[in-house]
């Protein structure tokens, strides 16, 4: 009897190793499985595209002048995108963004005048350098970044060949514009938003708070060196955001005092730049800023002071020269506003910063 029950007991022991052996090896498979679908999903090119209009690539002479449009946000304005149609000359009109959808196909398609709109919906860094991404984006008679979340823009298209391609095109004078995030990033300096964005507030009371995350050397547009450039300037309050910015700059020692500038513009707005010059069209204001002293304070964990900063604001006709930094023939109205302490002032009457 005992000997049957020492028999028993091996044998159990037996099956009972056979198994946590099998259970361990089904696991550490599973595991090698699930980390390898996981590495083939972090590896895979994820981009959607979209096409309104003919297939065929259109070829037309590249302009002989730079051209950028800077769109504050909101409604699109008709006009810019009409612009750069005409600028290009037709053709292929492609539209970049990292979420979203063909939701501008139909609406630019429809203003006539090009073979075919594309989207391409550039969701990381393996699409990025994709052939077909760049095939279509190099093939682009005109180029246009919709607006989302520039974080997305910086982490996901900065350092690629999307990156270079981009900067290819506006090495030929191929008409780039972008709108809200689009326009965040075709300044020399963006604010990144790597970690949300920031009120105007916040940035005042401490220039350095976790969400000030500024950026550069991604795409610089047509005229737009030593700029940092902001939208939904009035409908979300973002002047002491962009002063801030642009005190940043200078506190960093990216650019110096004489050559730090803002570009503001307001939602439903847009600025078209031509070579040096920016016309505005839409219904609000474009905001030049330019500081005539570096920053007071500006330092983290303390409220900035920077007195003193021109603020040039383009409302209605006319034009503003990028060299000069002025409105041409008195287009722009001219004061200045400073900030004391993280609080706002501004030399309008009635105290006014827009």
């Amino acid at each position: 009897m005992h000997t049957l029950r020492s028999a028993a007991a091996r044998i159990l022991r037996v099956d009972l190793f056979r198994r946590a052996l099998f259970t361990g090896l089904l696991g550490l498979f599973l595991l090698g499985a699930f980390g390898a679908a996981q590495a083939a999903g972090k590896s895979k090119a994820a981009y959607d595209y979209y096409l309104t209009g003919s297939a065929v690539d259109v070829v037309r002479p590249a302009p002989d002048t730079p051209t950028a449009v800077l769109m504050g946000g909101g409604p699109d304005v008709d006009a810019a995108f009409q612009w750069m149609i005409q600028k290009s000359g037709g053709g292929n009109f492609v539209v970049i963004r990292a979420s979203g959808a063909d939701g501008y196909n139909p609406y630019i398609y429809a203003m006539g005048g090009l073979s075919s709109v594309e989207t391409l919906v550039i969701q990381n860094r393996e699409a990025a350098a994709d052939p077909f991404v760049l095939e279509r984006v190099a093939r682009a008679e005109a180029l246009f970044i919709a607006g989302g979340d520039q974080a997305d823009y910086i982490q996901q298209w900065k350092g690629t060949p999307l990156d270079a391609a981009i900067q290819a095109l506006m090495q030929r004078n191929v008409p780039i514009g972008g709108t809200s995030a689009g326009l965040a990033v075709l300044g020399q300096f963006d604010f990144a938003a790597l970690r949300g964005t920031v009120t105007s507030a916040q940035a005042l009371a401490d220039p350095y708070n976790r969400y000030m995350k500024l950026d550069q050397g991604f795409l610089t547009g047509p005229g737009l060196g030593g700029v940092l450039a902001d939208a939904h300037l009035d409908a979300r309050d973002r002047m002491g955001r962009l002063l801030t910015f642009v005190a940043r700059t200078v506190q960093d020692g990216w650019a110096p005092v004489a050559a730090a500038r803002g570009i503001g513009v307001d939602v439903e707005t847009a600025l078209l730049v031509e070579g040096r010059q920016a016309m505005r069209v839409g219904v609000g204001s474009a905001y030049f800023l330019s500081p005539t002293i570096a920053p007071t304070t500006c330092l983290p964990g303390q409220p900035l002071t920077f007195r003193n900063v021109i603020v040039q604001r383009l409302s209605g006709g006319g034009s503003f020269d990028l060299t000069a930094w002025s409105g041409v023939r008195g287009a722009a109205a001219v004061y200045d506003i400073s900030a004391e302490a993280g609080v706002l002032t501004s030399s309008q009457s009635g105290g006014s910063v827009y």
